[in-house]
């Protein structure tokens, strides 16, 4: 099945903008039909799935750029991509370790002031 951008936009709440941004650097290639719009397969979106995760968990699109570099290459880079991968899960836990020190710090607060009222 293939979706052209409009529907990409409304189902997947991303600009136009962005998915020609992505295709521009190299992020996505979606294929053309006979009068050059992109046609989106089932694949691509999978693909922008993956991408906008990797977004959330804030890794930097140079990151993500260049693990879209990987994965063209083929299977011989899972390995780096593993370390990609990785690397971006540790970061994240710092982040969820700084975070949760952050609301442990609030709810010692929260709770002091509420025993003065």
């Amino acid at each position: 099945m293939y979706y052209r951008i409009g529907e990409i936009e409304k189902n997947m709440n991303v600009s136009i903008d962005t998915l020609r941004y992505y295709e521009k650097i190299g992020l996505i290639c979606p294929e053309r039909d006979e009068h050059d719009r992109r046609l989106y397969s089932d694949a691509d979106v999978a693909w922008l799935e993956f991408i906008f995760r990797l977004k959330a968990t804030h890794m930097p699109l140079k990151e993500i750029k260049k693990y879209a570099e990987l994965r063209k290459q083929g299977d011989e880079t899972i390995a780096k991509r593993i370390d990609l991968l990785e690397e971006q899960r540790t970061r994240l836990t710092q982040e969820k370790k700084t975070i949760d020190a952050c609301l442990s710090y609030l709810e010692t607060k929260i709770t002091h002031y509420k025993t003065m009222i």
